[in-house]
């Protein structure tokens, strides 16, 4: 009330989608009473951004000038924050003493089974170790388990543990159970964490947790316990999610390459599929639009690199398979997703289709400016994004695999968008999604590409929402794609970035979340 600085209190969830342009927009009002009809109320003006725009922004704040009826109506700030989700990663490794002995004729075949409570106080089973055959001094593999299935990411609930002598009929023998929370086991080694049983010296960096079996304990007077378990190993990684790395200042780097050769047909007939219709835009046209206008919100500079490939190109004619759309050698970089179109346009009235459909050069390309920015700086403050727009058939499908194999290493994922209705089976094969991508027996480190025929998401009554489902599809895999190279390279998100004010866009890497506020 009576304020021209308000600082608002309440808070939005908002779903939020790396792989979809998510268009927001704000109004700001003088509310002169409880009327919730804004009619009645004074207009004062609006911004519109998109979500990507927020949460690429520095610090997750993105300042804006409002517009409305007059030159100067204040701007507003909009700050991102990714709601907590559980995302600890908890590793245990467990063993076993002396445990009792099922079997008649041998020694016992024993497994744990982990079960976290529930809010009604049931249990709900959540992890299985390996069986350990033949011992009554089991030794358990190290195993790691998610906060959010181990507890929900309450460390004071209870976690049951339940020793089983295994059976090959499924009738397994209980051995001894035994309960203790995550607080009491994060609390580590030390001789205060020793639950219902007495601390041997000997065993002072570890937990030691009572097996008790509850009907023997109900029987016999005498009655200790089953067998000792020991907790060897407990620690917690966190989890980092692509916000970590965005708001880390975590750059991402969107390269597009088009297909120019003659199967696509002759540019100046409407059969072709570079024809440029008057009254809507070709496949190519709105594959780059629907890909790049999701991609633009995370590039700081938007200066894209567009390249071609398979055509001849002036003024020698020669064939190349890696050229500059805007033919410049020195600054091959087009501004934004407009930019890149019209140099697509540009290239069309200047070069002749040609062939043959080679990737390789263009992915290698990449890799190279890859490899280099990786070798400058091993912070994972650099990823690229390869774009590739084709109409057929592969015919350097060895090179490719070669390429893409090498690729793997570095921080690059590579979209390959297939348009017209010619047989894509050999792109799946690059897309490794069922069976990771190889060459000459060495498997790709990652699984790097993914493929989407773009005929599935033509919808010529909506283009929107064709373009939309389209953009969706192939972005979908980047986020994982790109924690998988963070996490391999053991790379951290840097600490979050201050917040920094900008009446343009602003924009820088990519973020993938459940939900943001």
């Amino acid at each position: 009330m009576n304020n021209l600085n308000p600082r608002f209190v309440r808070k939005f969830l908002v779903d939020y989608f790396f792989e979809e342009s998510q268009h927001l927009k704000f109004e700001v009002y003088d509310i002169d009473s409880k009327s919730t009809d804004l009619s009645k109320h004074d207009f004062i003006g609006s911004m519109t951004c998109t979500m990507g725009e927020i949460m690429a922004a520095g610090g997750g704040s993105l300042t804006k000038e409002l517009k409305g009826d007059v030159k100067k109506c204040g701007s507003i700030t909009i700050r991102g924050e990714e709601l907590s989700s559980c995302r600890d990663l908890i590793y245990m490794k467990f063993r076993g003493e002396h445990l009792d002995k099922k079997d008649t004729f041998g020694k016992s075949d024993p497994f744990l089974v982990l079960y976290r409570e529930n809010l009604d106080e049931g249990f709900t089973i959540c992890y299985k170790t390996e069986i350990i055959k033949k011992t009554l001094n089991p030794d358990w593999k190290e195993f790691s388990i998610f906060s959010r299935a181990l507890c929900n990411g309450d460390y004071d609930r209870q976690i049951k543990f339940e020793c089983y002598d295994w059976d090959r009929d499924g009738g397994h023998d209980l051995i001894g159970i035994f309960q203790t929370t995550s607080r009491e086991l994060s609390r580590g080694p030390c001789p205060s964490n020793v639950y219902e049983v007495r601390f041997f010296s000997i065993c002072s960096k570890c937990f030691i947790l009572q097996l008790i079996h509850p009907k023997k304990k109900a029987k016999k007077k005498n009655y200790k316990n089953s067998g000792l378990i020991f907790l060897e190993i407990y620690r917690v990684e966190k989890v980092h999610s692509f916000l970590d790395y965005i708001q880390g200042g975590t750059q991402m780097n969107f390269t597009v390459a088009v297909d120019f050769t003659a199967s696509n047909g002759d540019p100046r007939q409407p059969t072709s599929l570079h024809y440029m219709n008057p009254y809507q835009p070709n496949h190519y046209m709105r594959a780059l639009k629907a890909v790049g206008e999701v991609i633009e919100d995370y590039d700081t500079d938007k200066l894209f690199p567009a390249l071609g490939f398979g055509a001849r190109i002036p003024p020698r004619m020669t064939v190349s398979h890696e050229f500059f759309m805007n033919g410049k050698q020195d600054h091959p970089f087009c501004e934004g997703v407009k930019g890149v179109i019209e140099a697509y346009q540009r290239s069309l009235t200047s070069v002749q289709l040609y062939g043959p459909t080679n990737f390789a050069p263009v992915i290698n390309h990449v890799a190279r400016y890859c490899f280099t920015a990786m070798k400058q700086m091993t912070d994972g403050t650099e990823y690229f994004i390869l774009l590739i727009i084709t109409d057929g058939v592969i015919t350097d499908m060895q090179n490719t695999k070669q390429a893409i194999v090498k690729a793997a290493k570095l921080p690059m994922s590579i979209i390959i968008v297939g348009v017209g209705n010619e047989d894509f089976t050999a792109m799946e094969e690059l897309d490794g999604d069922e069976v990771r991508l190889s060459y000459k027996g060495v498997a790709a480190e990652r699984d790097i590409v993914q493929f989407v025929p773009f005929r599935e998401f033509e919808n010529s009554s909506n283009a929107i929402i064709s373009q939309a489902q389209l953009a969706k599809e192939v972005l979908a895999e980047i986020p994982d794609q790109f924690l998988s190279f963070m996490r391999k390279n053991r790379i951290n998100p840097k600490p979050r970035r201050g917040s920094v004010t900008s009446m343009a866009s602003r924009s820088s890497a990519i973020a993938s979340a459940p939900a943001m506020r």
